[in-house]
């Protein structure tokens, strides 16, 4: 319910739906999309209420770092021109009839050990 709520933000706001879920060896994005300003490798983080912290605290750096390598196969296995990328976080706090979403665009930039 979280990446459906994410991406339907996402679209509502001018992204493209490029690809959801995709998959590379063990590596996953939850969802790529394109808006004017580049391609986004979005992590959707939901959660119920109460919380004890705030879904985007769940990206830790081995996440990012996974996301990064999975973003990194899919600009190599595309012809994707020279276009900006994004690596952002959407949380979605589901608190009964209530769905908050907050996005993250460029929500982190990998680091490289």
């Amino acid at each position: 319910m979280g990446e459906d709520a994410a991406c339907r933000y996402l679209l509502e706001r001018g992204h493209a739906l490029v690809a959801r879920n995709w998959r590379t060896g063990h590596l996953e994005v939850d969802l790529i999309t394109q808006d004017a300003d580049g391609l986004h490798f979005v992590e959707v983080k939901s959660r119920v209420a109460p919380l004890m912290a705030d879904p985007q605290d769940n990206v830790d750096h081995a996440k990012q770092r996974h996301i990064a390598a999975a973003a990194r196969r899919f600009l190599a296995s595309r012809d994707c021109g020279d276009v900006e990328v994004w690596l952002d976080v959407v949380a979605v706090v589901f608190d009964g009839p209530q769905t908050q979403i907050t996005y993250f665009p460029g929500a982190y930039t990998p680091i490289y050990t």
